[in-house]
This record gives structure tokens, C-alpha cells and sequence, in this order.
């Protein structure tokens, strides 16, 4: 596995791959790595014939106040488990090398970013948008793998790619999961132990809505009321396990994400709420089945 630490290194490393007609994967990550992106450096080893990582905590998409400076770096380990995972390199740059002094240029998120997370984290998209262009910049490769998890990401990235004409193509990898459910996350770890039990409400709400909608429940605002309900229930002085406060529980058009009334196209749920001091999320997408293959009573 080599490392690399320089621009100019991993373009040439893409580069004389893919001028003999190699494909290339990129995994961009903050490190702390867990199963869930060994699982996009997996995805890529089964699509691509060479597999490039990166590791860098990028300082623009934190803004004041969040956790930056306690973001986990665990690099040693986190090498180890590309090596493991057959990644052919891994490009761990500096802050300068990725905004060299003088620095003054960024990327405007599209649209799709100004709800949700961008409500609540109105600085995230931006830093993320520019060191994703400048990683697909410096890694020009044929790929690139980025989770589920992070739905809104993902759409924003997608739109950017497409909005700006990148030549790569970004391809989604499913969440992965603990055995209990919990979305697997860097931020995981900030949990004690009862707050790690109290974080399963997010995916016990998220396997409540995804019940009725099974069933067929198209109105989105009991849908909506449903993730609530398993967020932040025993309101009335109960004692059941519950969040410590929503930023947002909503179902949207999985493509948009805009809000909608009712479910007659692909949707997601998101998530985001807080379990003592750590911020979580996580989503379920729903494609409803075609009218004519519900039941009689539902499709009247």
C-alpha cells in the first residue's frame, strides 16, 4: 500500500493508472475508520482496479464551536485496516497542502443543500463541496465511493458532479449497521454506555416508519409523527429511553428533498438529533411500489 502526502504525487499516481484504461476508485474519509468505510473500500475493490483512500480532517466543514479539535485521529490504526482491506493507496495530506497559504476559494453548495443540514450546520456544505471538488481535483479518478449514511452529503455531491460537469461517477454504498441497528459512525464513540442505549431510538424510529409505510401509509405527516413519537416518547413523564432533542425527523422527496405531503415517489426519512452531547443522524429511503401492485383497499 503506498502513502502518499502530495498532490502533484497522487495526481500522477491516478493519473498513470488511467492512462493505460485502469479504472480508480476514490474513498474520501475523515479517518477514524470503522466497518462502514472498510465497506466503500470493499465496494470499490469489487468495481475498480485500484483503490485510493484519503485521510484528512477537513477544517472547513466544522464551524466554531463544534468538534473539530476532538475529531478521533486514530491514523496508525487507520492504515492497518486499509492495508487489511486490500487499498492499493492512501493520500494523507497536510492543511497546506490542501489550502496552501493565500487560499481564498470555495465552492457555493447546490440548492439541495440549504434545508436540513444546512438549517442547522449553515457552514458544513461549503467546506464540504470545495475539499471534494479539490480531492476529485487531485485524484481525477473513474470513481468514487461515498455512504448512505450521509444521505444529504451524497445528494449534494451528486448534484455537484453533475451541475459542474466532473468527470467521475459517484457511486452511493449502503449504511452499515451495528447487530442492534446503530448506523455505524466516528461519532459513536463519543457515547457512554447509556447514551449508546438511548441512541438505538433513531433506528427503532426509523424501523417504525419503515412498517407503515410497508403497510402503505402514504401521508407523510404520520409518518413524520411516528418518528417523533419513537424519538422523544414517554413525553408526558414516562421513563422510556429517549433522545435529548431533534434538530429535524422529517420525510422528503429522496431526490430533492424537499418536503412533500404525500408519498407517491421515492422518499426519505432523515434524522438528526442529539443523545447527550453527540450529534447523530440517520435515514432510511422508501420506494413506494406501484399503485396497481397494492392492496385493493389501499390503491382506491
Amino acid at each position: 500500500m503506498e502513502l502518499i502526502e502530495s498532490a502533484d504525487e497522487a495526481r500522477r499516481f491516478v493519473a498513470e493508472r488511467t492512462r493505460s484504461g485502469k479504472t480508480v476508485g476514490l474513498i474520501p474519509t475523515m479517518g477514524a475508520l470503522h466497518r462502514g468505510h472498510l465497506s466503500l473500500v470493499e465496494a470499490s475493490n469489487r468495481c475498480c482496479d485500484f483503490s485510493v483512500a484519503t485521510i484528512f480532517v477537513n477544517p472547513t466543514q466544522f464551524a466554531p464551536g463544534e468538534d473539530l479539535a476532538k475529531y478521533p485521529r486514530t491514523m496508525e490504526a487507520d492504515l492497518d485496516a486499509l492495508r487489511a482491506t486490500g487499498t492499493d493507496a492512501v493520500f494523507c495530506p497536510t492543511v497546506d497542502e490542501v489550502y496552501p497559504p493565500g487560499f481564498s476559494t470555495s465552492v457555493k453548495p447546490p440548492k439541495i443543500a440549504e434545508r436540513w443540514e444546512g438549517e442547522f450546520r449553515p457552514e458544513h456544505f461549503e467546506g464540504v463541496a470545495t475539499v471534494v471538488l479539490k480531492l476529485f481535483q487531485m485524484l481525477p479518478g473513474t470513481h468514487a465511493f461515498f455512504g448512505q449514511k450521509d444521505y444529504q452529503q451524497l445528494r449534494v455531491i451528486q448534484t455537484m458532479v453533475t451541475d459542474l460537469n466532473v468527470s467521475i461517477e459517484v457511486v452511493p454504498c449502503e449504511i452499515v449497521r451495528e447487530q442492534d441497528g446503530l448506523a455505524m459512525s466516528s461519532r459513536n464513540r463519543y457515547l457512554d454506555d447509556e447514551e449508546r442505549s438511548r441512541s438505538l431510538r433513531l433506528s427503532a424510529a426509523l424501523e417504525s416508519a419503515h412498517d407503515a409505510l410497508r403497510a402503505g401509509e402514504t401521508d407523510t405527516s404520520k409518518v413524520r409523527q411516528i418518528l417523533h413519537q419513537q424519538l422523544l416518547p414517554g413525553l408526558s413523564g414516562g421513563t422510556f429511553p429517549r433522545v435529548d432533542s431533534i434538530d429535524y425527523a422529517e420525510v422528503v422527496d429522496a431526490v430533492t428533498l424537499e418536503p412533500i405531503s404525500v408519498v407517491d415517489r421515492p422518499v426519505v426519512c432523515l434524522i438528526a438529533c442529539y443523545v447527550g452531547k453527540t450529534r447523530l443522524i440517520d435515514n432510511l429511503i422508501w420506494d413506494p411500489p406501484p399503485l396497481h401492485s397494492l392492496p385493493e383497499s389501499q390503491a382506491s
